[in-house]
């Protein structure tokens, strides 16, 4: 195993407790959304967008994890929230999530809603109770940051766009920008929002990280766009080829297999360009940049 392996179980252990104490626990009433909002966060995932705030705050000088557990639970229960409502009927109209039926087949579609609701809300409640020892200019930021992620020129939007990619052919352009709200807006924030636990850092070195995570974030959905062909369902977590059951443009279709390929590896290394500028090569860093681009699910 190595190094980055540990640290990866590590971070998600830890996640995985921070997020089971934020979340009400199921006998407390209503039992069945809380049950459900602990169902859809809890027991899996890769917690990438948790594991960007830990990597960016200890790249920029965070050495207290305290300082980042807050941030790290607001993007994994926005990142719940969003994918409860993905795979809705209404939208991806998915069956399986984290190798797992999906929250509205295993409670019921308004259940679902409501728990996604939920964790919205409770994601905003975490990062503005749970920051006490950052200066309230810095919550009042991660705040912003974190609502703009969600809205109309955030995951909303991406959305909003992704369901009509099924109706019309999206050139590159049109698919690149709507992956970069629907996938790299959180991702943006959640590197963001590391950076800012931060004491004393730079502009420049707080838009290096989000130039990085900008162009992973994008480098992250082309390769789910690769694995959605060449992946296996039990491996994913989630249906193989739904992608194209839905009809929808992806990196792949536009570009092909290996046109996507060529195209990740240039987000990658623009990824580790923009770090490079302002001598922040920070090894966590380096090695989820190499994770996005060579993980299997």
């Amino acid at each position: 195993m190595t190094d980055f392996q540990q640290f990866t179980q590590f971070y998600q252990q830890r996640i995985e407790q921070k997020l089971a104490a934020c979340l009400v626990e199921e006998a407390e009433s209503p039992e069945w959304l809380h049950q459900a909002m602990r169902y859809s966060s809890l027991g899996g995932g890769k917690r990438f967008r948790a594991l960007l705030v830990y990597c960016c705050g200890h790249a920029c000088g965070v050495s207290e994890d305290d300082l980042l557990d807050a941030g790290a639970c607001a993007v994994e229960l926005i990142h719940a929230y969003s994918l409860i409502h993905d795979d809705l009927p209404a939208m991806d109209n998915s069956d399986l999530r984290r190798g797992k039926p999906t929250c509205h087949l295993a409670f019921d579609e308004a259940t679902a809603i409501l728990a996604g609701d939920a964790l919205q809300a409770l994601a905003f409640e975490v990062l503005t109770t749970q920051t006490a020892a950052l200066p309230a200019e810095k919550r009042l930021t991660m705040t912003i940051e974190l609502a703009k992620a969600c809205g109309t020129r955030g995951m909303a939007g991406g959305q909003a766009l992704d369901l009509r990619s099924g109706q019309v052919n999206l050139t590159l352009t049109e698919l690149i920008h709507l992956h970069h709200l629907k996938t790299g807006a959180l991702i943006e924030c959640s590197a963001t929002i590391g950076a800012l636990c931060a004491n004393n850092l730079s502009p420049e070195k707080l838009q290096a990280i989000y130039s990085y995570a900008h162009h992973l974030g994008l480098a992250f959905q082309i390769k789910d766009d690769m694995l959605d062909v060449d992946g296996d369902t039990a491996t994913l977590g989630k249906p193989k080829g739904i992608d194209d059951i839905n009809q929808k443009t992806t990196f792949v279709s536009l570009l092909n297999y290996q046109g996507a390929q060529t195209f990740l590896l240039q987000e990658y290394e623009q990824a580790i360009t923009a770090l490079q500028k302002v001598n922040l090569v920070h090894p966590q860093l380096m090695n989820l940049a190499k994770f996005v681009i060579n993980r299997n699910s």
